[in-house]
């Protein structure tokens, strides 16, 4: 019996998003038989943040990050930056 590796589905939410000389790049997706989606926020450096709780949509999650940004700024999702979003886990 060989084990394969689920599918992940991208959301067409997911995308690149430059602000305050700060880019970076916006995962929303699920599993294939999962309908909840994640939200996941990479850095230049290669460094993730990621929400703690799955979204009932793609467009919940994508909100999530603009609100992060409202509230806490672009910075929030630097390395240099000791604070992550509320809800959410750098790794």
């Amino acid at each position: 019996m060989t084990d394969t590796d689920p599918t992940i589905i991208e959301s067409p939410l997911s995308r690149t998003v430059s602000r305050d000389g700060i880019t970076v790049r916006v995962l929303v997706y699920r599993l294939e038989h999962d309908p909840k989606w994640a939200l996941e926020v990479v850095n230049d450096a290669g460094t993730s943040t990621v929400w703690d709780d799955l979204f009932d949509t793609d467009e919940a999650a994508f909100e999530a990050f603009t609100q992060a940004v409202a509230a806490e700024g672009m910075e929030t999702f630097l390395d240099n930056d000791d604070e992550v979003p509320a809800g959410a886990t750098r790794h």
